[in-house]
């Protein structure tokens, strides 16, 4: 081995010999000019060194010139670290490919990384170790990563990343693997049964939402990030200004107001996730070196939550959403898949306990059972991406929701501890929050596409968000008192549009203004807000797995 800096590795043994007399927690030892075509492939237990780099150079810097060590461990012989282009082939062969004469094997300090000394391997703390392959003309090497395991403590470069994260505005990241196939069948369940609906594309990926390394081939892990979105003036429980949950709950109770669910209350999650994720891709290229990767928020085939629930960012709630003990669930979620190892993150325990209130609460039964959720009833689902005619019978059950649904989220007791967004970003903008719906309706083609320039609602378009507007109206129109002034100022923007060019927004204008007669003389007007909202509001911590 040549290298610049004294001794780095000593030759001076039988490469094979060594391999043949390792011991079970000893893989394989360099150096590798003298490694055999196959040699250590059968190591019977994967001691895998974190962070290795590889890379496509033959000059190597030794940082410090004392020697760091004689041994490396790699995951089932250095062979196995290459793509399969490569893997057929033994390391010399590659490296006379490359145009080297030999392959090398050097030691760099990495400030970074502390080395824990392990029988068979001196070791020295602050050192990482550098596999040097050729530059091999048409072989790619395994995404310049080798993979990863506890052989050297890698917590602080996730420490590191973490602190650029929180920079940015995230609050949480985890680390995944990519095996998700015990999620395959579920989801498989989920499609069969038609849940999904209209949302095609779900269908059309199938598995490769859980099988990222098909999706992004060469993915080895999977960053996840937890932003939360709260908007910075959200009174919280410990504020004399009250629970923003009691809020929200009391602008439902007004049927004439017009309810934007609070994720879409300020600009598009897509563009604030997306552009600093890739910040943090690129911050983490500069302090750890180039590598391959791909920012995901909400955009692919990803099964999101999934991933977070795995990489310790919360569990499963029984409404499907993710759940934090510290921050609720009030949060959005991205990925950036990578090509390089990196540890696990571990996950977090359950702790919804026997409380169903947000099963109990959900206005048209979406969640019909623990953790199963038919997208087909949810509000969420009907009024962003169900494109044609809301059902009949769930029109009355939407209220004066607009566009989506936070109430399984109000309800959850978990979101007592919601966190408020440090970015303005989420922060709400004017016509979003407390508007009346006939100032909703009356928004041009024009006008709408001028006030949700930057915001999620623009996707739905004019057409979908009058047909949700009139389906408020009416729902207003029936629990009004009948010949009221708010009452006739509903009936008067409602028949403005009877002749509209959209057979979707005439049908469902038509239906709105018939729920004026759909009341019996004399009968009740509906509860403002729901029993079980009412009951549960204020739901104990100790109903859930604290």
């Amino acid at each position: 081995m040549e290298g610049h800096g004294s001794g780095v590795v000593d030759h001076g043994f039988d490469v094979d010999g060594d391999i043949a007399g390792r011991e079970a927690a000893a893989c394989v030892v360099g150096p590798l000019d003298e490694l055999k075509a196959g040699a250590g492939e059968d190591v019977p237990e994967a001691c895998i060194v974190p962070l290795l780099r590889v890379v496509e150079a033959v000059a190597v810097e030794v940082k410090n010139s004392q020697p760091v060590g004689r041994f490396v461990r790699f995951d089932h012989g250095i062979r196995r670290t290459l793509d399969p282009p490569g893997d057929a082939k033994g390391t010399q062969q590659m490296a006379h490919e490359g145009g080297l004469a030999r392959a090398q094997l050097a030691l760099q300090l990495d400030e970074g990384i502390a080395q824990r000394r392990a029988r068979g391997q001196v070791a020295r703390e602050n050192g990482s170790v550098v596999f040097v392959a050729p530059a091999a003309r048409g072989v790619r090497f395994y995404n310049r990563q080798v993979t990863a395991s506890n052989q050297l403590v890698t917590q602080n470069i996730i420490v590191r990343i973490e602190a650029w994260a929180r920079e940015l505005g995230f609050s949480q990241i985890g680390v995944a693997g990519v095996d998700l196939s015990s999620a395959e069948d579920g989801l498989m369940q989920w499609l069969a049964q038609g849940f999904h609906g209209d949302m095609n594309y779900m269908a059309a990926h199938g598995t490769r939402r859980a099988r990222p390394a098909e999706l992004v081939p060469g993915t080895v892990s999977v960053i996840t990030a937890r932003m939360d979105y709260l908007p910075r003036g959200t009174a919280v429980r410990s504020e004399s200004a009250g629970d923003w949950q009691a809020i929200e709950f009391d602008r439902l109770a007004r049927p004439e107001e017009g309810i934007v669910s609070l994720y879409a209350r300020g600009r598009d999650y897509h563009k604030v996730l997306r552009s600093r994720l890739q910040k943090l891709a690129d911050r983490m290229a500069v302090e750890l070196g180039a590598f391959g990767h791909r920012v995901f928020t909400d955009s692919a085939p990803v099964l999101e939550a999934e991933l977070a629930s795995r990489s310790g960012q919360g569990w499963r709630g029984k409404h499907t959403l993710v759940l934090d003990r510290a921050a609720g669930s009030m949060f959005f979620l991205g990925e950036i898949y990578v090509d390089m190892a990196l540890p696990h993150s571990a996950p977090v325990t359950a702790h919804c306990g026997s409380c169903s209130a947000c099963i109990d609460v959900c206005p048209t039964q979406a969640i019909i059972a623990p953790h199963r959720l038919d997208a087909r009833r949810c509000i969420s689902y009907l009024t962003i991406e169900h494109a044609g005619p809301i059902p009949m019978e769930l029109r009355p059950l939407i209220g004066n929701r607009i566009y989506g649904c936070d109430d399984c989220q109000l309800i959850c007791p978990w979101n007592k501890f919601a966190q408020r967004s440090a970015l303005p970003d989420f922060d709400p903008r004017g016509g979003m929050t407390g508007q009346h719906l006939t100032a909703l309706f009356g928004w041009s083609e024009t006008d709408f596409l001028r006030l949700t320039e930057g915001s999620p609602i623009r996707r739905i378009g004019h057409e979908r968000w009058l047909r949700n507007v009139a389906v408020g109206l009416g729902n207003a129109l029936r629990v009004g008192l009948a010949g009221s002034p708010g009452n006739e100022a509903i009936r008067a923007a409602l028949s403005e549009h009877q002749a509209h060019s959209s057979d979707l927004v005439r049908e469902h204008v038509a239906w709105a203004l018939a729920q004026v007669d759909t009341m019996a003389p004399g009968e009740p007007l509906p509860e403002r807000e729901p029993k079980s909202q009412r009951q549960t509001k204020n739901l104990p911590v100790n109903n859930i797995d604290g």
